[in-house]
């Protein structure tokens, strides 16, 4: 099976293909190729030209971290949670987050997600929660990994600096439920960088890998029952 990669080495400079030839078992997901293609010191493409290894990030590699987000085969995925035997065709083409800076090959920089959190001052202080407090979807939202799928796949987000999508939504959901005295705040800085420019596409939704709800959070923002 083939693996093309579209490689860059750092940021600002020209990205480029490059395709590599994997022998290894076919159970594998596509972390482990890319772990099975470095794993060797001579690593050399499909021309024989010997090259470096593949710049890629991982953690947990159980699908909880979000580490190892990319795009494979056009499709944006957990690399640990996308298995080889599940993709089609002879050759799996795999390239970086296209929304967020690369930093090196497969490594982008994410920051952005964080940071529009802490420009926004989405945070909950002092914990008073509603007393209708719906535990099952707190649970669930909670589960977010700001792997910036959901991003990756927004037809409104561009760049995170008005439009701040899906993960930010959640996040206001969950600290305008959990501290009553903010609500109003939190609701306000929702509608500024989400509410407006959200055109209910869901996209976000069906690439979660956590299946995360968004549209109820979304509905109990929009009505102040939180």
């Amino acid at each position: 099976m083939r693996v093309s990669v579209l490689r860059q080495q750092h940021p600002g400079s020209d990205p480029y293909w490059e395709t590599f030839e994997y022998d290894g078992p076919d159970h594998n997901s596509v972390a482990g190729v890319l772990d099975y293609l470095n794993y060797h010191d001579d690593i050399v493409d499909t021309e024989g030209r010997r090259t470096t290894r593949i710049g890629w990030e991982c953690s947990c590699l159980q699908g909880i971290c979000g580490a190892c987000a990319m795009v494979i085969n056009g499709r944006p995925a957990l690399a640990c949670e996308t298995f080889i035997r599940d993709l089609k065709g002879p050759e799996i083409r795999i390239q970086p987050l296209r929304k967020f800076p690369v930093i090196h090959d497969l490594v982008t920089d994410r920051s952005s997600i964080h940071e529009n959190l802490k420009q926004a001052n989405v945070s909950i202080g002092e914990y008073r929660p509603s007393a209708k407090t719906d535990h099952a979807h707190h649970y669930a939202v909670a589960k977010c990994l700001k792997c910036g799928l959901c991003l990756e796949v927004c037809p409104n987000y561009v760049n995170g600096r008005t439009f701040f999508g899906a993960a930010f939504a959640n996040d206001c959901y969950l600290v305008a439920s959990r501290n009553r005295s903010k609500t109003a705040e939190i609701r306000t800085l929702y509608a500024e960088h989400f509410g407006k420019d959200c055109s209910k596409s869901l996209s976000c939704m069906e690439i979660c890998p956590m299946k995360i709800q968004t549209l109820a959070s979304i509905a109990r923002l929009n009505r102040g029952k939180l």
